[in-house]
């Protein structure tokens, strides 16, 4: 599956946001010509922090929609900041990217709403970027695949990693953790 997002763009090691419908083709398109691919899977809005802001009066959704309608996307969705913004993005979209983890759950009503509507849930921050410190013998990975793949409303979760070594560990602890469910 391939992933991309638009919204977001870094020039001379500075970050800018733009969700207007021009900036939102081009960045699309420019994903479309740096795949080499006709359609890409999912797009995600990258939020700024003013999810409902970015919604409610921006074009991006709606030139999303239509690439969609297009062919060049199969879906869309927001990869935002707020439980307001992530509600609002899958009234109208796919997917929603929320953070969800041992230790921050406050955008659990985005999944749960996800699940009771059909819409897919990806996890960021599925490790707390490592800083999960639990009770000695407790292994934090696989507690935190327990708690993200427990909930029907988590689709797929994005894992970092530093080393060859971790990814292993990761991958072996959420197939035995998907087994199970």
């Amino acid at each position: 599956m391939i992933v991309s997002k638009v919204g977001e763009e870094f020039a001379d090691g500075q970050s800018r946001h733009d969700f207007s419908a021009a900036h939102t083709r081009l960045s699309v398109e420019r994903s479309l010509q740096r795949l080499e691919t006709d359609f890409i899977d999912l797009v995600l809005v990258h939020s700024d922090g003013n999810d409902l802001a970015i919604l409610n009066d921006s074009e991006v959704y709606a030139t999303l929609a239509e690439l969609k309608r297009q062919g060049k996307i199969r879906g869309f969705g927001f990869s935002g900041k707020t439980v307001e913004g992530g509600l609002k993005a899958l009234e109208q979209g796919d997917c929603a990217m929320v953070t969800y983890n041992l230790n921050e759950q406050n955008e659990k009503p985005v999944i749960d709403y996800a699940a009771a509507h059909g819409k897919a849930i990806l996890v960021k921050k599925a490790l707390a970027s490592g800083h999960v410190c639990l009770n000695p013998g407790v292994d934090p990975v696989r507690a935190s695949f327990e708690l993200l793949f427990e909930h029907p409303g988590v689709a797929s979760a994005i894992v970092g990693t530093i080393n060859p070594l971790h990814l292993a560990h990761n991958v072996a602890t959420v197939a035995q953790v998907l087994r199970r469910n």
